[in-house]
C-alpha cells in the first residue's frame, strides 16, 4: 500500500502536465480510491493477484482484458516478477518500456551491518519520476494533497484532532504497543482533544478496542475502506504513525506525521510526501539502519532502536505541531 501510494503525487503531476495522455494505473483493487481523486485523465485498473490473474496464463488473460496492445508506453514502477513478464510482453509488440531502478546498491550500503553509508538516498518519488522521464515524459512533481468529502464527525472550534497509526507489517517498524498506549493515555488527558486509531486486522483492532475502554476521547473510526480513512485523515492536525502505510495516507492530504523508524531510517527514500525529517523520531545508535523494510530480524536481540525511544518524547513532537 505505501509503495502504490507513492506513486500518486508523480502519476498526478504526469496527468496535469500532460492533459492529452491518457494514463491507466494498474494496481490491486484495494488502491483504487487513491487514484479516483486524480485528474480525468487518470484510470484504474484491478489486478486480482491472488485469484482472477494469479498465474503467468491469468496475467496473458488480463493483458487481453485492458488491450494492451493499445497502449504505446508500460511504466514499470514495480519491477517484479509479474512486472517484468507484462514488460516483456509489451516489447514483444514493439511497445516503449521502462523500469524503476531501486537503487540496491545504495541501500544495502546504508543497511549493511558493518561500515554503513547512512546517505540519503534517492526518494521513490524521485524514482518514479525517472520511468517517466526514461518514456521521454519529466515531469514536476508539485503534489499538494488529494481531495476529500466532508464527513460525518464535525470537529468543534478550538478542538484538536489526532490520529493514531501504531501498527505495521513488520516488527522492526512497530513501536512497542505499551509505550504507544502510554502515548494515547498522554494525549487523552488534554482538554479538546480526540485521538482515533487506525488499524486493519482482527488483532489490531483487538488492541485498540482495549485502548478506546481505557481512555477518554479514543475512538476507532466507525466508517470503513481507504476512502472513508483518507476523509476522516484530511481532517486530522497530526497523524502518530509507523514508517508505514497510514503515513503515506496522511501524507496525501496534507496532514503533518510524527513518525517513528526502528530497524528502517528515513534515509532510504520512503518517508512521507512533502513530510519534515524533524518529524521523524529516531534513534542515532550504530547498528541503524539494519533493513531496507524492517523485516529482518534485530542482530542485538532487544530491538533497542524502538525501546529506548520514550513516550514523551514522541508527545512533545505531536504537541510541538498542534500548538
Amino acid at each position: 500500500m505505501g509503495d502504490v501510494a507513492m506513486t500518486v503525487p508523480v502519476i498526478e503531476a504526469l496527468a496535469k502536465q500532460y492533459p492529452d495522455l491518457d494514463i491507466t494505473m494498474l494496481s490491486r483493487g484495494f488502491c483504487r480510491p487513491l487514484f479516483e481523486r486524480l485528474p480525468q485523465n487518470v484510470h484504474f485498473v484491478s489486478a486480482d493477484l491472488a485469484g482472477k490473474h494469479k498465474g503467468i496464463g491469468e496475467l496473458n488473460a488480463l493483458l487481453s482484458e485492458i488491450d494492451y496492445k493499445s497502449f504505446d508506453y508500460l511504466a514499470d514502477f514495480h519491477d517484479v516478477l509479474r512486472t517484468k513478464w507484462l514488460r516483456f510482453r509489451f516489447a514483444l509488440v514493439g511497445k516503449k518500456t521502462a523500469k524503476i531502478d531501486k537503487g540496491r546498491a545504495g541501500k544495502k550500503a546504508l543497511t549493511r551491518e558493518k561500515n554503513k553509508q547512512k546517505v540519503q538516498q534517492k526518494t521513490s518519488f524521485e524514482r518514479y519520476a525517472d520511468v517517466l522521464k526514461k518514456l521521454g515524459f519529466p515531469v514536476k512533481v508539485d503534489f499538494v494533497s488529494l481531495s476529500s468529502n466532508p464527513i460525518k464527525e464535525q470537529k468543534k472550534e478550538g478542538e484538536k484532532w489526532i490520529g493514531v497509526a501504531a501498527f505495521a507489517k513488520h516488527k522492526g517498524k512497530i513501536y512497542p504497543l505499551e509505550k504507544t498506549e502510554k502515548v494515547i493515555e498522554i494525549l487523552s488527558e488534554r482538554a479538546n482533544t480526540k485521538i482515533f486509531l487506525f488499524g486493519a486486522s482482527e488483532y489490531e483492532e483487538s488492541i485498540m478496542k482495549t485502548w478506546v475502554g481505557g481512555y477518554r476521547n479514543v475512538s476507532i473510526p466507525e466508517l470503513k475502506g481507504l476512502a472513508a480513512d483518507l476523509d476522516l485523515m484530511s481532517q486530522l492536525d497530526v497523524m502518530f504513525s509507523m514508517d508505514s502505510a497510514n503515513m503515506h495516507l496522511a501524507s496525501l492530504v496534507a496532514v503533518p506525521v510524527v513518525s517513528v523508524w526502528g530497524a528502517t531510517h528515513p534515509y532510504a527514500g520512503f518517508l512521507g510526501w512533502n513530510q519534515k525529517p524533524e518529524n521523524c523520531v529516531q534513534l542515532d545508535i550504530p547498528c541503524r539502519p539494519c533493513s531496507v523494510f524492517g523485516n529482518k530480524p534485530c542482530l542485538r536481540g532487544d530491538y533497542a532502536c524502538m525501546q529506548q525511544i520514550e513516550p514523551q518524547q514522541i508527545v512533545d513532537k505531536i504537541l510541538e505541531i498542534i500548538e
